[in-house]
This record gives structure tokens, C-alpha cells and sequence, in this order.
């Protein structure tokens, strides 16, 4: 009856079944989508106040957003501890500085992988903020409201990432 926790890949649609209850216990509990994005943000504002004291909580944005751990940031805290979780579980956990798949293509330097990591890693943070969101966020939450502007998002990840798939993978890494 649990062998679906010790499996190393679940349906996708069970999964997505699962995220929706959540998403409507989310909404049922905290009045708020799921969304991860606005942790980070939380987070580099909590850095700046180590750094620079409270003369950070008088930014505009860190007036809005407060920077302080809350719900958003446990999200991220528990996707992060299910993750390491599910792997452990299925067996599939293993210590990978440079997926196969890339090392394949670019080679198995970690130095590049974790410059390009951080790239990536910086531009989807920008873009987030931009978009008022994430992938999680617009994705998932908004699109479950219906919202036309997550709609619009999700649909431009999808070609976000496959186009930039196709370069990495296809003109770069030739």
C-alpha cells in the first residue's frame, strides 16, 4: 500500500492531484497562493540587515515585503527537506556535481556548471521579481485562479525553457 513512497519517479498526475490540495489548503489556511519566489527576496533583505542594520526595513520593497522567515520561506525549507526526503527513501540519492547529461555535452568541469547554475539561478530571480512571481507562483497558484497574467507566464516558461534548452544543448554545446 506505500511502495509509491520508496518509488523513484511518481505519476505526474498524481503529483499534480497533490499539488492541487495543497494549493487549496494553502488558499483554505493562509488566504495566500503558494508561491516561493518572494522567500528569496525575504532572504537577501535579512543578509542586508546583518550587513547594513535596520536602515534596510525603510526600502520600499522591504517596507512591503518584510524581510523575515514566514510561510513562503518554510515552503521552500520543505520542498528542499521533501526533496532530500523522497531521494533518500527511493534510493535515488547520490552526491552529483555535474548531471550526466551535461557532462556529456560540456564536459565534467563543476567550476562551469556551477558558474552557468548561478547564471541561470540569478536571471530566473530577476525574472521572478519582474513577474511579480514564480513558477510556483504563477504556474501553479495563478493558474488555478485563472489569472490571464500567470496564464501568459506559465506559457512563457514552457518556451523559456525549452528554447533555452535548445541552445544550451544544441548551438553551445556543439
Amino acid at each position: 500500500m506505500m511502495e509509491w513512497l520508496f518509488a523513484r519517479q511518481l505519476s505526474p498526475y498524481i503529483v499534480g492531484v497533490g499539488i492541487g490540495i495543497l494549493s487549496w489548503f494553502t488558499f483554505l489556511i493562509s488566504q495566500k497562493p503558494i508561491g516561493c519566489s518572494t522567500a528569496f527576496a525575504r532572504t537577501s533583505g535579512m543578509v542586508e540587515r546583518l550587513l547594513r542594520g535596520k536602515r534596510v526595513l525603510l526600502k520600499p520593497y522591504y517596507e512591503k515585503f518584510k524581510p523575515v522567515v514566514d510561510w513562503e520561506w518554510m515552503l521552500v525549507f520543505g520542498i528542499v527537506f521533501g526533496s532530500l526526503i523522497s531521494s533518500l527513501l527511493s534510493g535515488d540519492f547520490a552526491w552529483q556535481w555535474v548531471p550526466a547529461r551535461w557532462a556529456a555535452t560540456f564536459g565534467f568541469s563543476p567550476l562551469l556548471r556551477f558558474i552557468v547554475a548561478l547564471g541561470g539561478g540569478i536571471c530566473l530571480g530577476f525574472g521572478a521579481r519582474w513577474a511579480g512571481g514564480c513558477t510556483s507562483g504563477h504556474g501553479i497558484s495563478g493558474t488555478l485562479q485563472l489569472a490571464v497574467s500567470s496564464w501568459v507566464s506559465a506559457i512563457c516558461f514552457f518556451i523559456g525553457g525549452i528554447a533555452s534548452a535548445f541552445f544550451l544543448y544544441n548551438v553551445i554545446g556543439r
